[in-house]
Protein backbone atom coordinates (compact mmCIF):
# COMPACT_ATOMS: atom_id res chain seq x y z
CA UNK A 1 0.00 0.00 0.00
CA UNK A 2 1.09 3.55 -0.75
CA UNK A 3 0.16 6.62 1.48
CA UNK A 4 1.52 10.05 0.45
CA UNK A 5 3.64 10.90 3.58
CA UNK A 6 5.87 13.61 5.20
CA UNK A 7 9.46 12.44 5.79
CA UNK A 8 9.66 12.89 9.17
CA UNK A 9 5.98 10.76 8.97
CA UNK A 10 7.74 7.85 6.73
CA UNK A 11 10.70 7.75 9.62
CA UNK A 12 7.90 7.25 12.61
CA UNK A 13 5.98 4.79 10.59
CA UNK A 14 9.51 3.28 9.38
CA UNK A 15 10.75 2.39 13.30
CA UNK A 16 7.52 1.40 14.37
CA UNK A 17 7.47 -1.18 11.49
CA UNK A 18 10.89 -2.21 12.54
CA UNK A 19 9.60 -3.07 15.96
CA UNK A 20 10.81 0.18 17.87
CA UNK A 21 8.43 1.36 20.51
CA UNK A 22 10.16 3.64 22.37
CA UNK A 23 11.65 7.54 21.73
CA UNK A 24 13.12 10.13 23.84
CA UNK A 25 13.32 13.35 21.95
CA UNK A 26 13.58 16.83 22.44
CA UNK A 27 11.66 19.01 20.39
CA UNK A 28 13.66 21.49 17.73
CA UNK A 29 13.08 22.24 13.92
CA UNK A 30 12.81 20.55 11.50
CA UNK A 31 12.93 16.87 13.63
CA UNK A 32 10.10 17.19 16.36
CA UNK A 33 7.07 16.02 14.28
CA UNK A 34 8.69 12.67 14.18
CA UNK A 35 8.35 11.88 17.60
CA UNK A 36 4.71 13.56 17.73
CA UNK A 37 3.77 11.31 14.85
CA UNK A 38 5.95 7.76 16.62
CA UNK A 39 3.14 9.05 19.95
CA UNK A 40 -0.14 8.82 17.09
CA UNK A 41 0.80 4.62 16.66
CA UNK A 42 -0.35 2.66 19.16
CA UNK A 43 1.69 0.78 21.76
CA UNK A 44 4.38 3.60 20.79
CA UNK A 45 5.76 5.41 24.17
CA UNK A 46 6.91 8.73 23.20
CA UNK A 47 8.69 11.54 25.75
CA UNK A 48 9.83 14.89 25.64
CA UNK A 49 13.16 14.88 27.72
CA UNK A 50 14.29 18.02 29.41
CA UNK A 51 17.38 18.13 26.60
CA UNK A 52 18.96 15.85 23.99
CA UNK A 53 21.73 14.74 26.09
CA UNK A 54 19.11 13.17 28.45
CA UNK A 55 16.82 11.89 25.69
CA UNK A 56 19.69 10.00 23.87
CA UNK A 57 20.67 8.75 27.41
CA UNK A 58 16.98 7.59 27.99
CA UNK A 59 17.36 6.01 24.62
CA UNK A 60 20.87 4.35 25.31
CA UNK A 61 19.10 2.88 28.32
CA UNK A 62 16.52 0.99 27.01
CA UNK A 63 18.45 0.01 24.32
CA UNK A 64 20.92 -1.82 26.34
CA UNK A 65 18.30 -3.21 28.36
CA UNK A 66 16.95 -4.80 25.36
CA UNK A 67 14.64 -2.70 23.50
CA UNK A 68 14.66 -0.70 20.15
CA UNK A 69 15.07 2.70 20.53
CA UNK A 70 15.20 5.73 18.71
CA UNK A 71 16.02 9.70 19.57
CA UNK A 72 15.49 12.75 17.51
CA UNK A 73 17.08 16.03 17.43
CA UNK A 74 17.56 18.87 15.53
CA UNK A 75 21.53 19.59 14.29
CA UNK A 76 22.32 21.69 17.32
CA UNK A 77 20.51 19.52 19.52
CA UNK A 78 23.53 16.83 18.37
CA UNK A 79 25.74 19.51 19.95
CA UNK A 80 24.11 18.96 23.06
CA UNK A 81 24.22 15.33 23.09
CA UNK A 82 27.65 14.31 21.86
CA UNK A 83 28.54 13.57 25.24
CA UNK A 84 26.63 10.34 25.72
CA UNK A 85 27.10 10.11 21.33
CA UNK A 86 30.91 9.43 21.72
CA UNK A 87 30.84 6.80 24.49
CA UNK A 88 28.26 5.17 23.51
CA UNK A 89 29.92 4.54 20.40
CA UNK A 90 32.64 2.55 22.29
CA UNK A 91 29.80 0.96 24.70
CA UNK A 92 28.34 -0.15 21.87
CA UNK A 93 24.29 -1.49 21.87
CA UNK A 94 22.26 -4.45 22.64
CA UNK A 95 18.81 -3.49 21.29
CA UNK A 96 19.04 -1.41 17.82
CA UNK A 97 19.39 2.32 18.94
CA UNK A 98 18.88 4.94 15.90
CA UNK A 99 19.42 8.74 16.43
CA UNK A 100 17.70 11.02 13.93
CA UNK A 101 19.29 14.32 13.28
CA UNK A 102 17.69 17.13 11.25
CA UNK A 103 20.00 19.78 9.45
CA UNK A 104 18.96 22.81 8.68
CA UNK A 105 20.80 24.37 5.39
CA UNK A 106 19.88 27.77 4.37
CA UNK A 107 18.93 28.24 8.39
CA UNK A 108 15.02 28.42 8.37
CA UNK A 109 14.82 27.94 11.81
CA UNK A 110 18.20 27.52 12.89
CA UNK A 111 20.94 30.04 14.62
CA UNK A 112 23.89 27.40 12.39
CA UNK A 113 24.52 25.97 9.07
CA UNK A 114 26.47 23.21 11.23
CA UNK A 115 26.84 20.02 8.99
CA UNK A 116 26.32 16.82 11.12
CA UNK A 117 27.81 13.86 8.90
CA UNK A 118 30.90 14.91 11.02
CA UNK A 119 29.74 14.11 13.86
CA UNK A 120 29.58 10.62 12.18
CA UNK A 121 33.38 10.28 11.02
CA UNK A 122 34.39 11.86 14.70
CA UNK A 123 31.96 9.22 16.97
CA UNK A 124 32.64 6.83 14.20
CA UNK A 125 29.35 5.86 14.09
CA UNK A 126 27.42 4.76 10.49
CA UNK A 127 25.16 7.20 9.05
CA UNK A 128 22.48 6.51 7.02
CA UNK A 129 21.65 10.10 4.05
CA UNK A 130 17.86 9.28 2.28
CA UNK A 131 16.76 11.21 -0.31
CA UNK A 132 13.12 11.03 0.12
CA UNK A 133 10.17 9.93 2.24
CA UNK A 134 10.45 6.45 0.64
CA UNK A 135 14.38 5.94 1.22
CA UNK A 136 13.25 7.87 5.40
CA UNK A 137 11.05 4.58 5.64
CA UNK A 138 13.04 2.37 4.29
CA UNK A 139 16.61 3.60 5.75
CA UNK A 140 15.67 3.99 9.39
CA UNK A 141 14.74 0.16 9.43
CA UNK A 142 17.74 -0.57 7.82
CA UNK A 143 19.23 1.45 10.35
CA UNK A 144 17.80 -0.61 12.94
CA UNK A 145 19.39 -4.05 11.69
CA UNK A 146 23.15 -2.12 11.29
CA UNK A 147 22.84 -0.90 14.61
CA UNK A 148 22.04 -4.96 15.62
CA UNK A 149 24.28 -6.37 13.16
CA UNK A 150 27.80 -4.32 13.94
CA UNK A 151 26.85 -3.50 17.64
CA UNK A 152 26.74 0.57 17.38
CA UNK A 153 24.42 3.71 17.26
CA UNK A 154 23.32 4.29 14.03
CA UNK A 155 22.40 8.02 12.94
CA UNK A 156 20.41 9.12 10.27
CA UNK A 157 20.90 12.51 8.74
CA UNK A 158 18.00 14.47 7.10
CA UNK A 159 17.71 17.93 6.48
CA UNK A 160 14.85 19.96 5.77
CA UNK A 161 13.49 19.64 2.60
CA UNK A 162 13.57 15.85 2.92
CA UNK A 163 11.88 15.97 6.56
CA UNK A 164 9.25 18.33 5.62
CA UNK A 165 8.90 17.03 2.15
CA UNK A 166 6.04 14.88 0.85
CA UNK A 167 5.89 11.88 -0.79
CA UNK A 168 4.55 8.24 -1.99
CA UNK A 169 5.46 5.61 0.48
CA UNK A 170 5.39 1.94 0.06
CA UNK A 171 5.07 1.21 3.66
CA UNK A 172 6.01 -2.52 3.13
CA UNK A 173 8.37 -2.81 0.48
CA UNK A 174 10.40 -5.82 1.76
CA UNK A 175 8.72 -9.11 1.67
CA UNK A 176 9.50 -9.67 5.52
CA UNK A 177 6.77 -6.98 6.50
CA UNK A 178 6.84 -5.09 9.86
CA UNK A 179 9.07 -6.32 12.36
CA UNK A 180 7.37 -7.59 15.93
CA UNK A 181 8.70 -5.70 18.80
CA UNK A 182 11.20 -8.21 20.77
CA UNK A 183 12.72 -7.23 23.57
CA UNK A 184 16.52 -9.02 24.08
CA UNK A 185 17.61 -9.99 27.67
CA UNK A 186 20.21 -7.97 29.36
CA UNK A 187 23.42 -9.41 30.36
CA UNK A 188 26.36 -7.79 32.20
CA UNK A 189 29.25 -6.67 30.95
CA UNK A 190 31.17 -4.74 32.71
CA UNK A 191 34.25 -4.29 30.30
CA UNK A 192 31.75 -4.02 27.22
CA UNK A 193 29.47 -1.08 29.08
CA UNK A 194 31.22 0.81 31.72
CA UNK A 195 34.03 3.03 30.08
CA UNK A 196 36.88 3.73 32.62
CA UNK A 197 39.87 4.01 31.01
CA UNK A 198 40.83 0.58 30.66
CA UNK A 199 37.60 -1.20 28.89
CA UNK A 200 37.73 1.95 27.16
CA UNK A 201 41.26 1.68 25.55
CA UNK A 202 40.03 -2.40 24.54
CA UNK A 203 36.49 -0.96 22.88
CA UNK A 204 38.44 1.65 20.88
CA UNK A 205 39.98 -0.89 18.97
CA UNK A 206 36.34 -2.78 18.49
CA UNK A 207 34.86 0.55 17.17
CA UNK A 208 37.95 0.67 14.55
CA UNK A 209 37.89 -2.71 13.77
CA UNK A 210 33.30 -2.34 13.61
CA UNK A 211 34.03 0.85 10.86
CA UNK A 212 36.48 -0.87 8.48
CA UNK A 213 34.18 -3.99 8.47
CA UNK A 214 31.23 -1.83 7.91
CA UNK A 215 33.12 0.00 4.71
CA UNK A 216 34.48 -3.37 3.11
CA UNK A 217 31.19 -5.04 3.30
CA UNK A 218 29.74 -2.72 0.72
CA UNK A 219 26.21 -2.87 2.04
CA UNK A 220 23.35 -2.58 -1.11
CA UNK A 221 22.20 1.15 0.10
CA UNK A 222 23.74 3.13 -2.61
CA UNK A 223 22.40 3.62 -6.17
CA UNK A 224 24.26 4.28 -9.38
CA UNK A 225 22.12 5.68 -12.20
CA UNK A 226 22.85 7.00 -15.76
CA UNK A 227 20.28 9.44 -16.93
CA UNK A 228 19.63 10.57 -20.22
CA UNK A 229 16.63 13.12 -20.89
CA UNK A 230 13.57 10.72 -19.09
CA UNK A 231 15.33 7.67 -19.55
CA UNK A 232 16.98 6.64 -16.89
CA UNK A 233 18.75 3.06 -16.70
CA UNK A 234 21.30 1.49 -14.23
CA UNK A 235 25.31 2.29 -14.72
CA UNK A 236 26.95 0.34 -17.13
CA UNK A 237 30.53 -0.44 -15.88
CA UNK A 238 32.09 -0.91 -18.75
CA UNK A 239 30.52 1.87 -20.55
CA UNK A 240 32.47 5.33 -20.59
CA UNK A 241 30.53 8.66 -19.13
CA UNK A 242 31.59 12.00 -19.81
CA UNK A 243 30.19 13.28 -16.75
CA UNK A 244 30.12 11.17 -13.27
CA UNK A 245 28.59 12.98 -10.15
CA UNK A 246 28.15 11.70 -6.62
CA UNK A 247 25.84 13.39 -3.97
CA UNK A 248 23.34 12.12 -1.87
CA UNK A 249 20.03 13.32 0.33
CA UNK A 250 18.38 15.84 -1.33
CA UNK A 251 21.50 16.77 -3.57
CA UNK A 252 20.92 13.96 -5.59
CA UNK A 253 17.30 15.15 -5.93
CA UNK A 254 18.76 18.13 -7.60
CA UNK A 255 21.18 16.50 -9.79
CA UNK A 256 18.74 14.20 -10.67
CA UNK A 257 16.24 17.18 -12.00
CA UNK A 258 18.63 19.55 -13.45
CA UNK A 259 19.97 16.53 -15.57
CA UNK A 260 16.29 16.24 -17.06
CA UNK A 261 15.46 19.10 -17.48
CA UNK A 262 18.38 19.86 -19.43
CA UNK A 263 17.61 16.81 -21.89
CA UNK A 264 20.75 15.82 -22.48
CA UNK A 265 21.62 13.19 -25.63
CA UNK A 266 24.96 12.24 -23.55
CA UNK A 267 24.15 10.56 -20.32
CA UNK A 268 25.00 11.44 -17.36
CA UNK A 269 25.98 8.96 -14.41
CA UNK A 270 25.18 9.54 -10.93
CA UNK A 271 26.19 7.63 -8.05
CA UNK A 272 24.33 8.23 -4.92
CA UNK A 273 25.60 6.54 -1.95
CA UNK A 274 22.62 6.11 0.86
CA UNK A 275 25.50 5.31 3.91
CA UNK A 276 27.15 8.35 3.60
CA UNK A 277 29.62 7.19 6.54
CA UNK A 278 31.34 5.11 5.97
CA UNK A 279 31.54 5.84 2.48
CA UNK A 280 31.53 3.00 0.04
CA UNK A 281 35.12 4.65 -0.91
CA UNK A 282 35.45 1.22 -3.39
CA UNK A 283 32.85 1.47 -4.99
CA UNK A 284 33.38 5.31 -5.79
CA UNK A 285 36.73 4.55 -6.78
CA UNK A 286 35.43 2.00 -9.61
CA UNK A 287 32.75 4.19 -10.61
CA UNK A 288 35.24 7.37 -11.02
CA UNK A 289 37.12 4.51 -13.44
CA UNK A 290 34.12 5.09 -15.90
CA UNK A 291 33.98 8.52 -15.82
CA UNK A 292 35.94 11.42 -17.47
CA UNK A 293 35.13 13.91 -15.59
CA UNK A 294 33.78 13.31 -11.52
CA UNK A 295 31.88 16.07 -9.72
CA UNK A 296 30.87 15.90 -5.74
CA UNK A 297 27.21 17.33 -5.40
CA UNK A 298 26.71 18.23 -1.26
CA UNK A 299 25.73 20.75 0.70
CA UNK A 300 27.46 23.03 3.45
CA UNK A 301 30.91 21.17 3.85
CA UNK A 302 32.78 18.82 1.41
CA UNK A 303 32.25 16.50 3.54
CA UNK A 304 32.65 13.73 0.55
CA UNK A 305 34.71 15.48 -1.42
CA UNK A 306 37.64 15.64 1.13
CA UNK A 307 37.43 11.49 1.80
CA UNK A 308 37.40 11.24 -1.89
CA UNK A 309 40.40 13.46 -2.42
CA UNK A 310 42.42 12.05 0.52
CA UNK A 311 42.06 8.57 -1.06
CA UNK A 312 43.65 9.21 -4.65
CA UNK A 313 39.95 9.72 -6.02
CA UNK A 314 39.76 12.95 -9.00
CA UNK A 315 37.18 15.60 -8.61
CA UNK A 316 35.74 18.74 -8.07
CA UNK A 317 33.78 20.14 -6.01
CA UNK A 318 33.32 23.38 -3.81
CA UNK A 319 35.42 24.56 -6.20
CA UNK A 320 32.28 24.77 -8.11
CA UNK A 321 29.42 24.83 -5.55
CA UNK A 322 29.19 27.33 -2.34
CA UNK A 323 29.42 26.51 1.17
CA UNK A 324 26.90 28.12 2.42
CA UNK A 325 23.02 27.70 2.04
CA UNK A 326 20.90 24.97 -0.13
CA UNK A 327 21.43 23.99 -3.15
CA UNK A 328 18.56 23.98 -5.72
CA UNK A 329 17.93 22.24 -9.35
CA UNK A 330 18.39 25.59 -11.05
CA UNK A 331 21.82 26.48 -8.96
CA UNK A 332 23.35 23.00 -10.02
CA UNK A 333 21.54 23.39 -13.63
CA UNK A 334 23.73 26.52 -13.81
CA UNK A 335 27.03 24.99 -12.92
CA UNK A 336 27.31 21.68 -14.17
CA UNK A 337 25.78 23.07 -17.85
CA UNK A 338 27.42 26.37 -17.75
CA UNK A 339 24.01 28.64 -18.41
CA UNK A 340 24.31 32.10 -17.19
CA UNK A 341 22.18 32.74 -14.19
CA UNK A 342 18.39 32.95 -14.24
CA UNK A 343 17.05 36.64 -14.10
CA UNK A 344 16.62 38.22 -11.02
CA UNK A 345 12.93 40.13 -10.97
CA UNK A 346 13.02 43.31 -10.38
CA UNK A 347 9.56 43.43 -8.44
CA UNK A 348 9.82 44.06 -5.43
CA UNK A 349 8.02 41.78 -2.47
CA UNK A 350 6.68 43.42 0.49
CA UNK A 351 9.10 42.28 3.82
CA UNK A 352 7.44 40.11 6.43
CA UNK A 353 9.74 39.76 9.15
CA UNK A 354 8.88 37.15 12.06
CA UNK A 355 7.25 38.88 14.68
CA UNK A 356 5.95 38.40 18.36
CA UNK A 357 2.19 37.72 18.23
CA UNK A 358 -0.51 40.42 18.89
CA UNK A 359 -0.98 39.91 23.00
CA UNK A 360 2.17 37.80 23.49
CA UNK A 361 3.28 38.32 27.28
CA UNK A 362 7.29 38.67 25.77
CA UNK A 363 6.47 41.81 24.07
CA UNK A 364 5.32 42.97 27.09
CA UNK A 365 8.44 42.18 29.12
CA UNK A 366 10.22 43.61 26.64
CA UNK A 367 9.26 47.09 26.40
CA UNK A 368 10.26 47.37 30.05
CA UNK A 369 13.23 45.90 29.64
CA UNK A 370 14.08 48.56 26.80
CA UNK A 371 12.56 51.36 28.73
CA UNK A 372 14.97 50.44 31.41
CA UNK A 373 18.08 50.33 28.87
CA UNK A 374 19.10 47.23 30.03
CA UNK A 375 21.73 44.79 28.38
CA UNK A 376 20.31 41.57 27.67
CA UNK A 377 21.93 38.44 27.09
CA UNK A 378 18.85 36.27 25.08
CA UNK A 379 18.77 32.66 24.30
CA UNK A 380 16.94 30.54 21.88
CA UNK A 381 12.91 30.58 21.59
CA UNK A 382 10.21 32.70 19.78
CA UNK A 383 11.24 35.21 22.38
CA UNK A 384 14.50 36.13 20.44
CA UNK A 385 12.28 37.93 18.39
CA UNK A 386 12.84 40.72 21.18
CA UNK A 387 15.59 41.15 19.14
CA UNK A 388 13.90 42.53 15.89
CA UNK A 389 12.64 46.51 15.36
CA UNK A 390 11.19 48.06 16.84
CA UNK A 391 12.13 46.70 20.68
CA UNK A 392 15.73 45.87 19.24
CA UNK A 393 15.70 44.34 22.77
CA UNK A 394 18.00 41.54 22.89
CA UNK A 395 21.64 42.11 22.24
CA UNK A 396 23.17 37.97 21.99
CA UNK A 397 21.89 35.13 20.93
CA UNK A 398 24.24 32.10 21.03
CA UNK A 399 22.88 28.98 21.99
CA UNK A 400 20.52 27.34 24.45
CA UNK A 401 21.09 28.25 28.35
CA UNK A 402 23.79 30.39 26.92
CA UNK A 403 21.98 33.50 28.78
CA UNK A 404 22.79 33.12 31.76
CA UNK A 405 26.87 32.28 31.27
CA UNK A 406 27.02 34.98 29.27
CA UNK A 407 25.50 37.76 31.61
CA UNK A 408 27.75 36.51 34.46
CA UNK A 409 30.50 36.60 31.89
CA UNK A 410 29.54 40.17 30.51
CA UNK A 411 29.06 40.95 34.30
CA UNK A 412 32.87 40.36 34.74
CA UNK A 413 33.60 42.14 32.24
CA UNK A 414 32.10 44.80 33.25
CA UNK A 415 31.35 44.90 37.03
CA UNK A 416 30.59 48.66 37.48
CA UNK A 417 27.97 47.97 35.35
CA UNK A 418 26.91 44.39 36.31
CA UNK A 419 23.64 45.85 37.66
CA UNK A 420 22.47 46.63 34.00
CA UNK A 421 23.01 43.44 32.83
CA UNK A 422 20.21 41.28 32.75
CA UNK A 423 19.70 37.01 31.07
CA UNK A 424 16.17 36.79 29.47
CA UNK A 425 15.65 32.80 29.33
CA UNK A 426 12.15 30.49 28.37
CA UNK A 427 10.71 28.60 30.38
CA UNK A 428 11.46 25.29 28.40
CA UNK A 429 14.97 26.16 27.79
CA UNK A 430 15.37 27.06 31.69
CA UNK A 431 15.01 23.15 32.52
CA UNK A 432 16.77 22.33 29.15
CA UNK A 433 20.14 24.03 29.81
CA UNK A 434 19.02 26.72 32.08
CA UNK A 435 19.83 25.71 35.53
CA UNK A 436 23.24 24.64 35.57
CA UNK A 437 24.39 28.60 34.26
CA UNK A 438 22.45 29.47 37.19
CA UNK A 439 23.65 27.11 39.86
CA UNK A 440 27.07 28.23 38.38
CA UNK A 441 26.27 32.24 38.93
CA UNK A 442 25.06 31.61 42.67
CA UNK A 443 28.43 29.96 43.43
CA UNK A 444 30.69 31.97 42.35
CA UNK A 445 28.72 35.08 43.97
CA UNK A 446 27.44 36.37 40.62
CA UNK A 447 25.60 39.81 40.35
CA UNK A 448 23.38 38.62 38.11
CA UNK A 449 19.55 39.43 37.31
CA UNK A 450 17.83 36.64 35.69
CA UNK A 451 14.45 37.03 33.40
CA UNK A 452 12.85 33.87 33.12
CA UNK A 453 9.57 34.40 30.34
CA UNK A 454 7.09 31.67 31.42
CA UNK A 455 4.83 31.10 29.00
CA UNK A 456 3.61 27.52 29.87
CA UNK A 457 5.14 25.87 26.70
CA UNK A 458 7.88 25.36 24.24
CA UNK A 459 6.14 27.89 21.91
CA UNK A 460 8.86 28.38 19.28
CA UNK A 461 8.61 24.07 17.95
CA UNK A 462 4.85 24.32 18.28
CA UNK A 463 3.43 24.09 21.86
CA UNK A 464 5.50 21.10 23.14
CA UNK A 465 5.18 20.40 26.63
CA UNK A 466 8.19 20.37 29.32
CA UNK A 467 9.01 19.77 33.01
CA UNK A 468 7.25 23.12 34.06
CA UNK A 469 3.92 22.13 32.29
CA UNK A 470 3.20 18.82 33.49
CA UNK A 471 2.20 17.74 29.84
CA UNK A 472 3.49 14.90 29.07
CA UNK A 473 3.51 13.66 24.57
CA UNK A 474 2.31 10.24 25.61
CA UNK A 475 -1.04 12.18 26.64
CA UNK A 476 -0.99 11.10 30.52
CA UNK A 477 -0.07 13.44 33.30
CA UNK A 478 2.91 14.43 34.36
CA UNK A 479 4.30 16.19 37.16
CA UNK A 480 4.93 19.94 36.89
CA UNK A 481 8.09 21.52 38.27
CA UNK A 482 7.52 24.95 39.07
CA UNK A 483 10.57 27.19 38.33
CA UNK A 484 10.36 30.03 41.26
CA UNK A 485 11.44 27.11 43.90
CA UNK A 486 13.90 25.60 41.63
CA UNK A 487 15.33 28.85 41.35
CA UNK A 488 15.15 29.30 45.28
CA UNK A 489 16.53 25.93 45.64
CA UNK A 490 19.51 26.62 43.17
CA UNK A 491 20.61 29.57 45.77
CA UNK A 492 18.89 32.22 43.80
CA UNK A 493 18.58 34.95 47.07
CA UNK A 494 15.86 36.94 45.12
CA UNK A 495 12.91 35.48 43.47
CA UNK A 496 9.77 37.52 42.18
CA UNK A 497 6.46 36.38 40.46
CA UNK A 498 4.82 38.69 38.11
CA UNK A 499 3.06 39.04 35.61
CA UNK A 500 4.45 40.96 31.97
CA UNK A 501 1.16 42.28 30.87
CA UNK A 502 0.94 44.35 34.39
CA UNK A 503 3.66 46.50 32.87
CA UNK A 504 3.62 48.64 36.77
CA UNK A 505 4.25 45.83 38.68
CA UNK A 506 6.93 44.20 35.82
CA UNK A 507 8.70 47.19 36.00
CA UNK A 508 8.62 47.65 39.80
CA UNK A 509 9.74 43.92 39.85
CA UNK A 510 12.54 44.51 37.45
CA UNK A 511 14.12 47.31 39.45
CA UNK A 512 14.15 45.67 42.40
CA UNK A 513 15.54 42.84 40.90
CA UNK A 514 18.26 44.38 38.84
CA UNK A 515 19.17 46.42 42.61
CA UNK A 516 19.82 43.41 44.03
CA UNK A 517 23.18 42.99 45.00
CA UNK A 518 23.53 38.95 44.43
CA UNK A 519 21.77 36.30 42.11
CA UNK A 520 18.49 37.45 41.54
CA UNK A 521 15.41 36.26 39.35
CA UNK A 522 12.08 37.07 37.98
CA UNK A 523 9.56 34.81 36.79
CA UNK A 524 7.23 36.28 34.08
CA UNK A 525 4.25 34.53 34.34
CA UNK A 526 1.78 34.64 31.08
CA UNK A 527 0.56 31.92 29.49
CA UNK A 528 1.38 32.05 25.11
CA UNK A 529 -1.37 34.00 23.37
CA UNK A 530 -2.00 30.92 21.49
CA UNK A 531 -3.22 28.57 24.08
CA UNK A 532 -5.50 31.35 26.25
CA UNK A 533 -8.94 29.95 24.74
CA UNK A 534 -10.67 32.95 26.01
CA UNK A 535 -9.34 36.40 25.11
CA UNK A 536 -11.03 39.98 26.51
CA UNK A 537 -12.57 42.38 24.00
CA UNK A 538 -10.15 43.93 21.20
CA UNK A 539 -9.49 47.30 22.58
CA UNK A 540 -10.55 50.72 20.64
CA UNK A 541 -8.45 53.28 19.60
CA UNK A 542 -10.60 56.59 20.26
CA UNK A 543 -10.55 60.26 19.15
CA UNK A 544 -7.95 61.53 22.00
CA UNK A 545 -5.37 59.56 19.94
CA UNK A 546 -2.79 62.35 18.70
CA UNK A 547 -0.64 60.06 16.92
CA UNK A 548 2.19 60.33 19.02
CA UNK A 549 3.39 57.12 17.75
CA UNK A 550 4.16 55.65 21.52
CA UNK A 551 1.77 52.30 20.82
CA UNK A 552 3.54 51.55 17.89
CA UNK A 553 7.28 50.85 19.97
CA UNK A 554 5.36 47.84 20.99
CA UNK A 555 5.48 46.25 17.79
CA UNK A 556 2.25 44.90 18.08
CA UNK A 557 0.99 43.63 14.71
CA UNK A 558 -2.37 44.71 15.76
CA UNK A 559 -1.29 48.51 15.65
CA UNK A 560 -0.72 50.49 12.53
CA UNK A 561 -0.58 54.42 11.29
CA UNK A 562 -3.28 55.67 9.99
CA UNK A 563 -4.30 58.87 8.65
CA UNK A 564 -4.11 61.58 11.44
CA UNK A 565 -4.57 58.54 14.13
CA UNK A 566 -3.27 55.34 15.20
CA UNK A 567 -5.51 52.20 13.96
CA UNK A 568 -6.10 48.89 15.71
CA UNK A 569 -6.92 45.55 13.79
CA UNK A 570 -9.60 44.21 16.04
CA UNK A 571 -9.33 40.74 14.15
CA UNK A 572 -5.67 40.78 15.45
CA UNK A 573 -5.60 42.46 18.81
CA UNK A 574 -6.14 39.87 21.45
CA UNK A 575 -6.86 42.36 24.59
CA UNK A 576 -3.55 42.26 26.47
CA UNK A 577 -3.71 46.28 27.32
CA UNK A 578 0.21 46.37 26.93
CA UNK A 579 -0.76 49.41 24.07
CA UNK A 580 -3.42 50.97 27.06
CA UNK A 581 -1.11 51.29 29.95
CA UNK A 582 1.86 52.94 27.88
CA UNK A 583 -0.57 55.37 26.13
CA UNK A 584 -0.50 58.83 27.59
CA UNK A 585 -3.53 60.70 26.38
CA UNK A 586 -6.07 57.50 27.11
CA UNK A 587 -6.73 57.23 23.87
CA UNK A 588 -7.46 53.60 24.06
CA UNK A 589 -10.37 51.99 25.27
Amino acid sequence: MKELMLGNAALARGAYDAGCRVVSSYPGTPSTEITQFCAKHEGFYAEWAANEKVALEVAIGTAVGGKRALCCMKHVGLNVAADPLFTSAYTGVNAGLVIVVADDPGMHSSQNEQDSRYYARSAHVPMLEPADSQEAYHFIRMAFELSETYDTPVLVRMVTRIAHGAGLVETDPEAAGPVAPVTRPYAKDIAKYVMMPGPARARHVVVEARMKKMAADALPLHRCVAISGEAQTDCNPAQKYPLGIVAAGTAYQYVREAVRQQNATMPVAILKPGLVHPLPLAAIADFAKTVDRLVVVEELEPFMEEQLKQNGIACEGKSLFSLQGELSTGVVAQTLYALPAAPVSVQEVPARPPVLCAGCPHRAAYSVVKKMGLTVTGDIGCYTLGATPPLLAIDTCVCMGASISMAHGMGLAHPENAEKIIGVIGDSTFFHSGMTGLASAVYNNSRLTLLVLDNRTTGMTGHQGHPGTGQRLCGQPGQAIAIAPVCRALGAQLVIEVDPLDLTAFETAMKQATAFEGVSVVVAQSPCVLLTKEHPKPLNINDNCRACGICLKLGCPAISKGTGHMQLDATLCNGCTACRQVCRFDAID
